[in-house]
């Protein structure tokens, strides 16, 4: 491939033109077979609830299932569009995709130079973890959207002056509070990184600011107060919400429920990102040594002494590696292990990995692209269970069987705690036909019903019913360590090996026609 011919025709394109197929591109991996997997345990629960709202009226905070603003998203969207998998999946997408969009707004601010804009946005494009957990109705997605919302915010108000940014920030930083709890991090990190290059005479602020930031507070209080007060149906709820939130999770870390070590976020970068961190770390040292950033910051008296127009860019870089370091720091002190927030980390390490990317580094770029792309299409469009740490607990593909015998069945037993996404797909009327009992019962208690069908888990579960054929399904899956710790090279190479699982035993009526 000649990449130097590649990389003259790509100079000669204007960044528009190039940024709209970055964005096409990535709406692409993020809209493709949107129904390719079932939903996630937690997809199937905030669709769930989303649809008792739209349904019934009811929402009231709980931290357990984090901010409210997830849900009058969804409930919107439902509202317009129908509730079903499509556009369960279609909203973090778009949120996903738009982010692209951000991306090329701080390039015009003059914070993000043409090519670290270019490859900031590419990375984030095809990144098997944006991509993944941009078709996955999860709160990250939107949070991670409105906390590049409000670093474009800050960066167009110290630019342009104008006292609308300050007011849009306000709203970001009240709409990211508004559905995770560790928002507020990201509000101080950017805050007190501004706050010291302004302290520095390094930015300049409008002479309006304290009424530009004022009115910022206020958007923030306002739009939250709306939010966690369920529009005023419970107003107690804003003044609650951050004391329940603290309390929630300060218990979840002391009880560490998804334990991991430190460095459990490191393993994933290397595991599914390892090209953004070879980069990342090669900017690093470009930029701290090469370019003298680390000098800079450990002596803050002294100026830049590069080019005058990559000042901000300069600055740029420091507070990407800021943000990934402390960042990286937060999650892997935080009791909780989960994928999706690997994402907030992220965010950071693809910028810093765009840095310099010129010249002969193209070509390295885009080998990191080939494998990224790769990643990504193993990760998100398998259409089978795959045994891989990215999917948590995913419900698996043979719940599509489960749910084939549901349909065909006039009365459904349920005795069993572990039953998830059967309430999303069997929503209103179709849950009339299903009896559940939540754990294991005498089946004297159900017979006469008659069912044609009896779900139970296979830890609690009858050894037989008279007139059933006994069947086993996985309920859902995920990557255990335990059962490939002495294998890593195989596993890492095939990606194969014994998954866990919580399987459910299903009972099916002998004469059950299914077709």
């Amino acid at each position: 491939m000649n990449f130097e011919s590649l990389r003259d025709k790509c100079a000669n394109c204007s960044i528009e033109k190039i940024f709209g197929v970055i964005f096409l591109a990535g709406l692409f991996l993020r809209v493709i077979v949107p129904n390719l997997k079932l939903l996630h345990h937690d997809e199937a629960i905030h669709a769930w609830f989303s649809y008792e709202l739209i349904t019934k009226g009811v929402y009231q905070y709980d931290p357990m299932y984090h901010g409210p603003l997830l849900y009058y998203l969804t409930a919107g969207f439902f509202r317009i569009f129908g509730d079903n998998d499509l556009v369960v999946r279609l909203l973090p997408a778009l949120f996903g995709t738009a982010i692209i969009i951000l991306i090329y707004g701080i390039h015009r601010t003059g914070w993000l130079s043409r090519n670290q804009a270019i490859w900031s946005a590419i990375f984030f494009a095809v990144s098997p973890n944006m991509v993944y957990f941009s078709r996955f109705l999860r709160h990250d997605i939107f949070q991670l959207f409105f906390t590049v919302l409000l670093l474009l915010s800050i960066l167009a108000y110290l630019e342009y002056k104008k006292p609308g940014w300050a007011l849009l920030a306000g709203f970001s930083a009240a709409c990211g509070m508004s559905l995770k709890e560790e928002m507020p991090l990201v509000v101080f990190l950017f805050g007190l990184f501004f706050l010291v290059l302004i302290l520095k005479n390094r930015i300049q602020i409008p002479s309006s600011w304290k009424r530009d930031i004022l009115g910022a507070i206020v958007i923030a209080g306002l739009t939250g107060f709306f939010l966690y007060s369920s529009f005023l149906s419970h107003p107690e709820m804003f003044f609650e919400a951050p004391f329940k939130a603290i309390e929630h999770w300060s218990s979840m870390h002391d009880q560490c429920r998804l334990c991991g070590p430190p460095y459990w976020y490191l393993a994933m970068v290397i595991l599914y990102e390892l090209p953004l961190a070879v980069l990342a770390v090669y900017a690093t040292w470009q930029w701290g040594w090469k370019d003298k950033g680390f000098s800079h910051v450990l002596h803050p008296d002294h100026f830049f002494d590069g080019p005058s127009e990559n000042l901000k860019q300069h600055y740029m870089m420091g507070l990407m590696l800021i943000w990934a370091v402390i960042s990286m720091s937060f999650y892997g002190y935080v009791g909780e292990k989960v994928p999706w927030l690997l994402i907030h980390q992220l965010i950071p390490i693809l910028v810093l990995a765009a840095y310099g990317i010129s010249g002969r580094k193209t070509g390295a770029a885009i080998i990191a692209v080939v494998l990224l792309v790769g990643m990504t299409m193993h990760v998100c469009f398998t259409p089978v269970d795959i045994n891989e740490p990215i999917v948590q607990v995913q419900n698996s593909e043979d719940m599509r069987e489960v749910m084939q015998l549901i349909d065909v069945s006039e009365k459904v037993v349920v005795t069993s705690d572990s039953y998830w996404p059967l309430p999303w797909y069997y929503r209103g009327g179709k849950w009339d036909k299903i009896l559940f009992y939540g754990k294991k019962v005498d089946p004297v208690i159900w017979f006469g019903d008659n069912p044609d069908l009896i779900i139970a888990h296979d830890i609690d579960s009858y050894s037989s019913l008279e007139g059933f054929e006994k069947k086993q399904y996985h309920l859902s899956y995920w990557f255990s360590w335990y059962d490939n710790y002495s294998r890593p090279l195989q596993w890492f190479l095939l990606r194969d090996g014994k998954m866990g699982t919580v399987n459910l035993d299903v009972f099916v009526r002998e004469n059950l026609t299914t077709f």
